[in-house]
């Protein structure tokens, strides 16, 4: 029962993180360059929600579509200043622009809400249920529940609307895109608000419990990234395997001792089964998969025309 209770804290974990690797790839695949400031997009996100709360005393749920719209714009904002006028040079020049906005963004953060950690409200409340022996939050129900209906919602889009086609076919070959006369620019602009949004809402449901401070957006990104290059480059459905993996690794690596007590009595089990030892064992699991499939878990090996 032990097991069942930090998989189901894993994947509640896990499926916020896949929001923000979502995030991630959508830019990526649209734009053919990393978005560095996803991270402080998180962050961003978390403080948009405290922002909220100070002027509407509401549950975070209530709070969410007007994170998604703040978000979702910060995001076109960010297209149309730290990509479009970059569009045409190096790819270097758009790494270089979205660390200039991240500093921005962790600056702003600092100036308006200060160095200390803080919170968002709750989704729906802070409360438990109880099923069986497994213990269900409010707020972590509440987070899985959101995260897969923007998930499933995400996919519907692409697959069944004529918007997901064509943000598909702009992903795909921004040209022949162009030629059928799809305007490739609104879309991307759209892109980057979908992808921003998620980032978004992705800090609005983890900083409840985890708090937020300007700083934080590092630690985002890193995840984000390590999702997506396991998972597979570009791959949505690697990015969301990637996340899932990285959650499970966090939650469940520090309590081995506690789901197989043998392992307690291991020499140095207090420093080896500790989050921090999680972290190491789990990058170095990282570059051994990525040496044996350089294209990640979930990505196609590129064939190169000779």
């Amino acid at each position: 029962m032990l097991l069942a209770q930090l998989s189901l804290n894993a994947l509640i974990l896990g499926a916020a993180y896949a929001l923000v690797a979502i995030g991630f790839v959508l830019i990526l695949n649209a734009t053919g360059a990393v978005n560095f400031a996803q991270g402080d997009l998180v962050m961003v996100g978390g403080f948009c929600g405290v922002g909220l709360a100070g002027y509407l005393p509401v549950s975070g749920l209530v709070l969410l579509p007007l994170v998604a719209v703040i978000m979702g714009l910060l995001g076109m904002a960010i297209a149309l200043c730290a990509y479009f006028p970059l569009s045409r040079r190096p790819p270097e020049a758009m790494l270089i622009s979205t660390i200039a906005v991240g500093i921005i963004l962790q600056n702003g953060a600092n100036l308006l809400f200060g160095p200390d950690a803080k919170a968002p409200p709750a989704l729906l409340g802070n409360g438990d249920w109880r099923v069986g022996g497994l213990v269900l939050s409010q707020q972590g129900m509440a987070v899985l529940l959101v995260a897969i209906l923007l998930v499933g919602s995400l996919q519907l889009v692409f697959s069944k609307t004529q918007l997901g086609r064509r943000l598909r076919a702009t992903a795909q070959d921004r040209d022949v895109a162009s030629a059928l006369g799809i305007p490739v620019n609104t879309m991307i602009a759209a892109t980057f608000g979908v992808g921003v949004a998620l980032s978004g809402i992705a800090g609005l449901l983890l900083t409840h419990t985890f708090f937020v401070t300007p700083t934080d957006g590092g630690n985002y990104m890193l995840k984000a990234y390590i999702a997506v290059v396991l998972g597979g480059w570009g791959s949505l459905p690697g990015a969301v395997a990637g996340a899932l993996l990285i959650a499970f690794f966090e939650v469940i690596f520090p309590s081995l001792p506690v789901v197989a007590p043998f392992l307690a009595n291991v020499p140095g089990a207090s420093e080896m089964f500790t989050q921090t030892a999680s972290t190491i064992v789990f990058d170095c699991l990282v570059l051994v998969v990525l040496l044996f499939r350089p294209q990640g878990l979930f990505g196609e090996a590129m064939q190169v025309r000779p």
